[in-house]
């Protein structure tokens, strides 16, 4: 059973050192990774997923973690970020300038389709097949709940793509994949914000096609059925 924030805190928190609390901290950091790590590995999902799933152990721990560092605080420590957290606090900060999302996706004999997102005037979302081609609308008229930029950009930062590798690869894993699948992600801001990117070759992110795609209108079954 996973414990709530609070219900953590009164079991493992309170009442404690911050040289403690750091120690629960650094266990809750080393949980998200090990979370991650097991979901991205290329092998995930052929053994039957125990529950509670690591996805949603994930979501907890994030809040547990979020809970530790408050207890911290508390406690009279003063909690520093390590560089991937700046990493991910910098990239959400700067969510609000986002003027175009470019994602890219496909292989050496199907072919590449961009899906685009321009949030500079409101919001306008299109898909591309080949780069002379005239877009498609990524959304169709019969979506019951479009996206406006404010719930877009707020749907957005549920997915903690400031979290996310810059460069993803099977490599990791130890295994070596010729041809298959690769990808590309950037954001492109109004603000200055030199553009970030994301990619990789046979190898996502944790939430990448359940929640990623899906929010770019990505029917992740119909795409791949079709390849």
């Amino acid at each position: 059973m996973m414990l709530s924030p609070e219900s953590y805190y009164e079991e493992y928190l309170k009442g404690k050192t911050k040289e403690q609390i750091m120690t629960a901290i650094r266990g809750l950091k080393q949980e998200i990774g090990y979370l991650k790590n097991t979901m991205e590995n290329p092998e995930y999902g052929i053994k039957e997923i125990v529950h509670p799933s690591e996805d949603t152990r994930l979501h907890w721990t994030r809040e547990c973690l979020e809970r530790a560092r408050q207890a911290y605080d508390e406690a009279g420590g003063t909690y520093i970020l390590s560089k991937s957290e700046q990493k991910t606090v910098d990239f959400d900060a700067n969510m609000d300038a986002i003027g175009r999302i470019t994602f890219s996706i496909g292989g050496y004999f199907g072919g590449y389709r961009s899906y685009v997102v321009e949030l500079r005037d409101g919001l306008k979302a299109y898909t591309k097949l080949w780069e002379d081609e005239e877009p498609l609308s990524l959304w169709d008229d019969d979506n019951e709940e479009p996206f406006t930029k404010i719930t877009f950009i707020e749907t957005l930062k549920e997915l903690h793509i400031g979290e996310w590798r810059r460069r993803y690869s099977t490599e990791r894993f130890g295994y070596t994949v010729c041809d298959g699948t690769q990808w590309d992600l950037e954001f492109k801001y109004n603000n200055g914000q030199r553009p970030v990117r994301f990619n990789g070759d046979n190898s996502y992110p944790y939430n990448f096609f359940d929640e990623f795609q899906m929010l770019f209108g990505i029917d992740v079954t119909k795409e791949y059925d079709e390849d």
